[in-house]
């Protein structure tokens, strides 16, 4: 989508897995229309890897983020270095680098939260509400997003029901559970259309579909039993 918008000189891709990078890489080849397209082995976690990455850029994602909750919450100090301090090196790094404008992608999870996902992400959606506080000396605006899951997303429910309803059982946390999704292709138009309108400091939150997880469970598999595991 980015490819396809007027006046975009560079992209630069920044993350930690080559893999992915390669596969992006070869997937784009034919689509650059012009745009300098840039891939940078990196981990937010490095600051001086940030900020020698970001010089003369004008907008910023930031979509890096440790995120699943079993894991987190037997990985905390690891959630921690990424989704909290890996954010806050990305503020200092774009007030290093004198960027316009910087976009948070976050969670629904950071709304109350019950986890140490949703805590860290909540404590990343802080520093960069607040890092607004300096806009008149940085001249740098910081704003957030949160969404709920994307639809089949890696790791997500619905690829993890498809693989298990042909065991006949599903496992749900709770039957009162409501999921709140929303399609990849949305997320990204609502992003960079957020980062074209944020004056700095909002949280925005689309709009997105809500259904009980008992009624997706049931969708996917009608005839398999339901096991409680109970909230993470």
């Amino acid at each position: 989508q980015l490819l396809l918008i007027n006046g975009i000189k560079k992209i630069i891709i920044f993350s930690r897995d080559e893999f992915k990078q390669y596969k992006l890489q070869a997937e784009l080849q034919s689509e650059l229309n012009g745009v300098d397209l840039k891939f940078i082995l990196g981990n937010i976690k490095d600051l001086d890897r940030l900020k020698s990455s970001i010089r003369g850029v004008d907008y910023v994602f930031h979509v890096a983020a440790l995120k699943q909750v079993p894991a987190i919450e037997n990985n905390p100090y690891e959630a921690i270095k990424t989704n909290i301090i890996g954010s806050k090196n990305v503020i200092d790094a774009s007030i290093d680098a004198k960027v316009k404008n910087v976009i948070a992608i976050s969670t629904d999870k950071a709304a109350s939260p019950i986890n140490l996902y949703g805590v860290s992400k909540f404590a990343a959606d802080k520093l960069f509400t607040f890092a607004n506080s300096k806009q008149k000396e940085t001249g740098v605006k910081f704003s957030v997003i949160r969404y709920g899951n994307f639809y089949s997303s890696r790791g997500s429910i619905v690829p993890a029901f498809l693989e298990q309803k042909e065991k006949g059982v599903l496992p749900i946390t709770d039957k009162e559970m409501t999921r709140f999704f929303i399609k990849l292709e949305t997320a990204v138009k609502f992003s960079i259309n957020a980062i074209r309108m944020m004056w700095g400091g909002e949280i925005f939150v689309p709009k997105n579909d809500s259904l009980k997880i008992v009624d997706l469970a049931k969708a996917i598999a009608p005839n398999a039993d339901l096991k409680v595991i109970g909230i993470r």
